[in-house]
C-alpha cells in the first residue's frame, strides 16, 4: 500500500528553485530517508509532505488524498518531529505533551495516559515534573519524538531528528525509532548522517541540489558505488555531504 506519492515535485521560492521536478513513493511501513546536505530541498520536500506549504508545481498524496486539497485531514493522521526545538519553554515536560494532545481533539483523562505511556517508553518519566529550560539537548530531542506519537500516527516525519546530538543520544534516538519500525510505523526521515540512513532506513533518496539523483537501499547502493553512503553521494554527485 502506497501513503506517499509524488510526481514532478517543485518548489520556487521566489526566482530560487528549490525541490526540481521530483517523483518518488512511500510504501505503508517503510522507513524512506531523504540523505543530503543542508541546502539539498529534504526539509523542503517534507514540509510540503506534511501540509506546512503548498508546491508551486507537482502532485503529492498522503493516505491517497491530495495535499493541497485536504491538509487537515492528513495532518490528523501523521505526526512530525521537526529540525528546531519548538517545545514550551514555561511549561513542564509533561504538561508539553497534554496541551499538544488538544490540536487532535484528545481528552485530557486520554492524554495523561497516552504521554504517561510516551514518557515511559523515552525513559523519561523521572523528568516528568521538570521544566523543559532544564533539559539536555538530547532529552530534548525525545521529549519532541513523543509529541510526534500524541496521536498515535500512521505517518511519522522526523527532520534531521539526531542533528546536534551526541553519540549516545543519538544511540537512544535511534534504538526508539527502531522499536516504531518494528511494530510496522511508517517512518520519513531527512539525515545528512550516512550511519543513520544505513541504520534506520529501507530505502533512502540520494538528494543534490533540489533533484533526486537515485532512490535504493543503502545496501544496494554501498555495494554499487562504494564501502559507504558518504563515498556514494560523492561519486554520485561529485559533492562530500559535509559541503
Amino acid at each position: 500500500m502506497t501513503i506517499i506519492k509524488a510526481r514532478e515535485l517543485t518548489k520556487y521560492y521566489r526566482s530560487f528553485k528549490a525541490v526540481d521536478a521530483i517523483d518518488f513513493e512511500i510504501a505503508k511501513g517503510e522507513c524512506f530517508g531523504f540523505l543530503g546536505p543542508n541546502g539539498a530541498g529534504k526539509t523542503t520536500v517534507i514540509r510540503i509532505l506534511y501540509c506546512f506549504m503548498p508546491p508551486t508545481s507537482g502532485q503529492v498524496t498522503v493516505f491517497g488524498m491530495d495535499a493541497t486539497e485536504k491538509p487537515s485531514q492528513i495532518k490528523f493522521r501523521l505526526g512530525v518531529m521537526p529540525q528546531e526545538d519548538n517545545l514550551d519553554p514555561d511549561l513542564s515536560v509533561f504538561e508539553n505533551l497534554v496541551v499538544y494532545a488538544r490540536y487532535f481533539d484528545i481528552p485530557k483523562k486520554v492524554s495523561s495516559h497516552i504521554a504517561w505511556e510516551l514518557l515511559s517508553f523515552m525513559e523519561l518519566t523521572d523528568k516528568a515534573k521538570v521544566n523543559i529550560k532544564t533539559l539536555s539537548g538530547g532529552m530534548k530531542r525525545r521529549i519532541l519524538l513523543a509529541r510526534a506519537l500524541i496521536n498515535n500516527p500512521e505517518l511519522l516525519v522526523l527532520d534531521e531528528p539526531t542533528t546536534g546530538l551526541d553519540p549516545h543520544s543519538r544511540h537512544s534516538v535511534w534504538d526508539k525509532l527502531n522499536h516504531l519500525k518494528a511494530k510496522n510505523t511508517t517512518l520519513l526521515i531527512t539525515t545528512h548522517y550516512m550511519e543513520e540512513a544505513e541504520k534506520l532506513c529501507d530505502r533512502v533518496a540520494i538528494m543534490d541540489l533540489g533533484r533526486i539523483i537515485t532512490i535504493d537501499s543503502p545496501s544496494n547502493l554501498i555495494n554499487k558505488y562504494g564501502d559507504n553512503l558518504e563515498n556514494v553521494y560523492l561519486k554520485l554527485t561529485g559533492r562530500s555531504l559535509k559541503d
